[in-house]
């Protein structure tokens, strides 16, 4: 495991796949809320105006985590949002299988007739959750942006 945990090469490659996954979703969700926020009331847990709001700062989230994850500015937040992100939207998956509904996650598209969830969406997301988790115990990241610029003595660091 540590081995994993060193390989900065290896790093890189999850995080450039997580933000880029993170970045594609978020696309399709910018460029049309309102169809998001259908996708949102698919899952009959919130009212039209939380749905229209999550729709509106969820995908902004989403590609903001994503670039952050890929530039290497502030990576242990963003996989840490990205992870917490992971982990609801299984829960909601896991929570509309159980009540019986036939839907589209809204993942990548909001085309009601692609990417329906099932038991194979729970483990993709597992698998991306374990990425995540992943990226919370590195202790190098790799090439980062932020190496690109001189280090202040008093600056934040990305330590949680």
């Amino acid at each position: 495991m540590k081995s994993i945990l060193t390989n900065t090469i290896l790093i890189l490659l999850v995080r450039v796949f997580l933000g880029g996954l993170f970045i594609v979703a978020s696309l399709d969700k910018i460029a049309d809320p309102a169809a998001f926020a259908a996708s949102i009331l698919n899952y009959k847990i919130v009212g039209p105006t939380l749905a229209m709001v999550i729709a509106t700062i969820l995908p902004s989230l989403e590609l903001l985590c994503g670039l952050s994850l890929i530039l290497g500015l502030y990576p242990r937040t963003s996989a840490l949002f990205i992870t917490f992100m992971l982990v609801g939207f299984t829960i909601l998956i896991i929570s509309a299988l159980l009540r019986g509904l036939d839907i589209s996650c809204g993942c990548f598209t909001q085309d009601p007739n692609v990417g329906k969830i099932g038991y194979i969406k729970i483990l993709e997301n597992v698998g991306m959750i374990m990425l995540g988790v992943l990226l919370l115990f590195v202790q190098n990241y790799g090439i980062t942006l932020t190496q690109f610029f001189p280090q202040q003595k008093n600056a934040p660091s990305d330590k949680i």
